[in-house]
């Protein structure tokens, strides 16, 4: 078990995220629509407040669980990495980026929905990526694959799945956020710590 009291920004995030979601879901879910992400909200009606707040609901609690893990065993180790501020900088940076990515995507789709904190955790994973591009991570947590593996398959399959999404379809995973999420992440990395694009180069011999 991870001591997560010596890393108190991932343990203030896992609770936040944990309680703001599971309270919407069984006491307010008619919030859900309120703090989702909708480009058409954003943009027509300046409800700029939408792009924090859906990284904090998740639309299950599957959904919820996945992302919080991915937060529980990545998050420590870049809160470490970087400290807490820059951490923090990183997490709301590459949530932001992938509301960004996703604004620019979908402008023109007012049916387009989506909430979780996968464009924040997706940035957090990345940046670990970076540091530790050989290390092995655990595909559904059994399958080993190398890092940067992983990174370079996530890009491609989120491109392709970007490509195929017909112009007004709705539900199913927002592969825009997660591609804003993982290029914020990996630029965010770059200005927080300028040694992590040297460290990442030297690892992979160039």
């Amino acid at each position: 078990m991870l001591d997560l009291t010596q890393t108190p920004i991932t343990l203030a995030l896992l609770i936040v995220n944990v309680v703001i979601s599971i309270y919407v879901l069984r006491s307010r879910p008619q919030l859900i629509a309120s703090l989702a992400f909708r480009p058409e909200r954003i943009l027509r009606h300046g409800e700029v407040y939408r792009l924090v707040t859906a990284g904090f609901v998740h639309v299950n609690g599957a959904h919820l669980l996945v992302n919080m893990l991915t937060l529980y065993f990545f998050g420590p180790w870049l809160e470490m990495a970087l400290g807490p501020i820059r951490y923090l900088m990183l997490y709301f940076g590459s949530e932001l980026a992938a509301h960004g990515l996703s604004l620019i995507v979908q402008r023109g789709n007012v049916r387009y929905s989506a909430v979780g904190a996968s464009g924040a955790i997706t940035g957090v994973l990345f940046a670990f990526c970076l540091y530790a591009p050989f290390r092995m991570l655990y595909l559904f947590f059994a399958i080993p694959i190398p890092a940067i593996v992983f990174a370079i398959g996530f890009v491609a399959i989120s491109l392709y799945a970007m490509k195929q999404r017909g112009p007004d379809q709705v539900g199913g995973l927002a592969h825009e956020a997660h591609l804003g999420g993982a290029i914020g992440g990996v630029l965010i990395t770059g200005l927080l710590d300028p040694r992590a694009f040297p460290l990442f180069l030297q690892q992979i011999g160039l």
